[in-house]
């Protein structure tokens, strides 16, 4: 099997796996109890929040783990119309976010918020001056994604936490594809809530970060007991905190190398395809993208027909997020960077990451060439 879909979830790396399997097994204790096996756990978590803290450029008084980036994104959106239930709250987000984001937001929507979408252009990029123009007094919080999902786009995160800090706006970014991918300093992007996913950075399905500038307050995700201060009670997913943090350590290590190696990969994938399918369209492609991610789309076949033509290879790919999978509507994303719904149902993504290497790249080249060239002659 050839996996070229991180960008839905990526396999476990081995140093987060054996560091989180004792915790599983010998080092079993619940990090709320007072005797030794409790305090290893104990102990573990703290240093696993050491290992975000120093990887974001944060203080690790202001990591929380959260089961995952969905539910970091919830407990935001939700929690600054609670905080301001009092009076008007406005909300700006794009029109290309994860559905975590999108459909908390038309919650609140029917509960009195007003919401802004804003576009994106077609790269896929929000302009800082549509953020800055759709700004109002009743305004309390921005969310724009780090990196689409989708498409890879990097949105201007620096600039627009420049204009929202010197305006007192809280600036909220969805990290999830970023983390761990390019380098990332909170502090110096003036960004006030950041949240991420373990599993897209090889770490354990079910944990996650929520990072929250010291001196905000967020009220409590669940009621009970004092862990992850206060804010989410339950007794601690230990060993996916562990590898979470040994996952998101060993990628910023390599940081500059796997972004190096997942360019190449990407730029040999679109040069090669270009020459076997001179009609397909990059999206995204003149603009700043996430080193690994490759969104494709062809005139004359289904990106769902590709998709599973490809499977039946043995080769992992998608259509689209893989939270949208399984529905017969056309990725929003795709809409939003002015795609018709064919066009964007003929879109197959293409995500590398970690594990892939170019004799794979050559093969998915190969395979979706071969598969395309079937389709196209039984129109």
């Amino acid at each position: 099997m050839i996996y070229a879909d991180n960008a839905a979830t990526t396999k476990i790396s081995d140093v987060a796996f054996e560091n989180m399997l004792p915790f599983l097994r010998e080092e079993y204790g619940n990090a709320s109890s007072q005797y030794s096996l409790g305090t290893k756990a104990r102990r573990a978590i703290v240093r696993s929040r050491q290992q975000v803290a120093v990887a974001i450029g944060a203080d690790p008084s202001e990591i929380t783990f959260t089961s995952g980036g969905s539910e970091a994104n919830s407990w935001v959106l939700r929690s600054i119309a609670e905080a301001y239930c009092s009076e008007a709250v406005h909300i700006i987000t794009s029109s290309i976010e994860h559905h975590s984001v999108l459909n908390a937001c038309h919650v609140l929507e029917q509960n009195g918020v007003e919401v802004t979408y804003l576009p994106v252009d077609s790269n896929g990029c929000v302009s800082v001056n549509d953020v800055k123009l759709a700004i109002k007094p009743t305004t309390k919080l921005v969310s724009i994604m780090f990196a689409n999902n989708e498409i890879g786009t990097i949105q201007p995160i620096e600039e627009i936490g420049k204009l929202l800090n010197e305006k007192g706006i809280l600036f909220h970014t969805d990290a999830v594809q970023t983390v761990g991918h390019i380098p990332i300093d909170v502090h110096g992007l003036q960004i006030d809530f950041l949240t991420a996913s373990a599993h897209k950075f090889n770490g354990a399905k079910g944990t996650g970060i929520l990072y929250k500038r010291s001196g905000l307050k967020l009220p409590p995700l669940v009621f009970g007991g004092e862990q992850e201060q206060g804010l989410r009670a339950g007794t601690e997913n230990v060993a996916g905190i562990v590898a979470l943090g040994c996952a998101l350590e060993e990628s910023v290590a390599n940081i500059t190398e796997m972004s190096e190696m997942l360019s190449d990969l990407v730029q040999i994938t679109i040069k090669r395809l270009k020459e076997a399918i001179p009609e397909i369209c990059i999206n995204g492609e003149d603009t700043k993208r996430l080193p690994g991610i490759l969104s494709v789309t062809f005139p004359y076949a289904s990106g769902e027909a590709i998709m599973h033509l490809l499977d039946m290879k043995g080769i992992c790919v998608s259509t689209s997020s893989a939270c949208n999978s399984g529905k017969d509507t056309p990725s929003h994303v795709l809409l939003a960077l002015g795609l018709t719904e064919q066009q964007a149902k003929s879109t197959i993504r293409i995500s590398y990451g970690r594990y892939n290497t170019i004799d794979e790249a050559e093969k998915i080249i190969e395979a979706i060439s071969s598969v395309y060239s079937k389709i196209v002659a039984n129109i």
